[in-house]
């Protein structure tokens, strides 16, 4: 039974008054583990913060794909409130080492306790504080999760026009087949079967128009609208001027609609009019779909090859798609800073023996501090990527149009936590870890050349890679 007593025995609540140790007790819930099971997992949404009442739970670290453990906590100790302050998933997993009992609150508890409980304010932040300058791996896996942040919100972007596209598509489709099924009716009844099958060899001939539309600049396509509205108001046909423009992206001119007008009469036009815009609407509507479809198709493919998920760690890599997988990443930051894409790429580079996601996160950092440096002047400019190869290496040039790299910094720019970004706009990590990636990882080479104009990194990377490898070393972007 949870009482007072109990509570004191926690460092974090000895202090507390008897009404704020109610409220502890109101508000949290008890919970227990059995030695080996997980209590939350790295990765997991964060969904409370537990308290060790009593027993044993080991803090471990899933980095690179070693199991690396940070800390182990006894009775009295606390875990989880990293991020749940932070809003993100927990980037460790806890484990009980022993039957363990905790007390433990969900995330409005957790932030109205600071209200209730303000001693604890102190008490966390000196934990956090402890925490963060003895773990240099936590911090590095936290700054990964930050660009990874970043990375996900551009991704997230690309995503959801594709998506809202063909949400939008699939709800105005309803109200067109409904629109279309009574006035095929009523042309079943009112034609006869020679007028049937000519009505829908049109819009059958229309239909495969839709799907490769002739490219029409603005102005063209406003005198066909113009030109076929005019037709279709001078005959009577109700609502002309929103019918024109679907017939037009069919190819629909008021040429092909006269022989039409001979065979069904006025009265029959309308009907077949009317039938035809909902018809070809409707095809138009699923192409869309089809089309949001195949970008979301196309854009989880790129992340899944960015990551290399479901793959060997080291493989046979091909430079050229991880480039492109890191730019359709990047797309959404690229086209907001206007940037212009230069791709001078080696044919038949060869593929090389690799670490396929480290080296991702080397051309996103690179691009990622072009993309930067370009917008610092005038937010517009040319990222020029270049390839080419021989017998033992193949390299990647990097460039861009920007400012350029004072000479007195260059040979700092690998430097750890080393950055010319503002205050919250940098970590300097980015550029250390793609050193380390290239030279350690991969017993390459990355040379910067700068210039009032011109920027280029230069990546030199073995085709293949000594049998026995270096440590890993942790490669997040910055």
């Amino acid at each position: 039974m949870l009482d007072h007593d109990t509570l004191r025995k926690v460092p974090l609540f000895e202090h507390l008054r008897p009404d704020q140790m109610d409220w502890l007790i109101a508000h949290g819930e008890e919970f227990s583990a059995e030695p080996g099971e997980y209590v939350f997992r790295q990765g997991q949404d964060s969904d409370y913060f537990y308290v060790l009442l009593e027993g044993e739970m080991q803090i471990t670290q899933d980095i690179n794909g070693n199991e690396q453990v940070l800390n182990t906590h006894h009775a009295g100790g606390f875990s989880g409130e990293v991020p749940m302050l932070s809003g993100t998933p927990y980037i460790a997993s806890g484990r009980a080492l022993k039957p363990t009992r905790f007390l433990r609150f969900d995330s409005q508890s957790f932030r109205e306790m600071f209200a209730v409980c303000p001693i604890l304010v102190s008490k966390l932040f000196g934990a956090l504080s402890w925490r963060i300058q003895t773990t240099e791996a936590l911090a590095r896996q936290r700054e990964k999760m930050s660009a990874l942040g970043v990375l996900s919100a551009g991704l997230a972007h690309e995503l959801n026009n594709p998506a809202a596209a063909a949400q939008r598509a699939a709800s105005q489709l309803t109200k067109s087949l409904e629109d279309a099924e009574p006035l095929l009716v009523k042309l079943g009844h009112d034609l006869d079967d020679e007028q049937f099958q000519e009505l829908l060899a049109l819009r059958a001939s229309a239909a495969a128009k839709l799907r490769e539309p002739e490219d029409l600049d603005p102005l063209a396509r406003s005198d066909r609208e113009d030109e076929l509205g005019s037709w279709l108001d001078d005959r009577g046909i109700e609502g002309s001027w929103d019918i024109a423009p679907t017939l037009v992206s069919a190819g629909i001119t008021p040429d092909v609609l006269e022989p039409l007008l001979d065979q069904l009469g006025s009265d029959g036009l309308g009907t077949a009019i009317a039938w035809l815009n909902a018809s070809l609407g409707s095809a138009s509507l699923l192409r869309e779909i089809e089309q949001g479809a195949k970008r979301i198709s196309e854009l989880v493919k790129a992340v899944k090859s960015y990551s290399y998920m479901d793959q060997a760690p080291q493989q046979e890599v091909d430079i050229h798609e991880g480039v492109n997988d890191t730019l359709t990443i990047m797309a959404h930051k690229l086209r907001d800073r206007h940037i212009n894409i230069v791709k001078a790429y080696a044919d038949k580079l060869p593929r090389i023996t690799a670490f396929g996601s480290e080296l991702n996160q080397v051309w996103t950092n690179v691009i990622d501090n072009a993309i930067d440096a370009m917008s610092d002047t005038n937010g517009r400019g040319t990222l020029t990527i270049r390839t080419w190869g021989d017998d033992e290496d193949v390299w990647v040039e990097i460039a861009d149009d920007g400012p350029g790299i004072a000479p007195e910094i260059q040979s700092r720019i690998f430097e750890p936590f080393f950055t010319t970004k503002g205050v919250g706009k940098g970590t300097g990590l980015g550029l250390d870890i793609a050193h380390r990636v290239v030279v350690t990882r991969h017993h390459g080479e990355i040379k910067v050349i700068s210039k009032p104009g011109e920027t280029k990194f230069q990546i030199r990377l073995p085709r293949q890679q000594p049998k026995t490898q270096t440590a890993e070393v942790s490669a997040e972007p910055a």
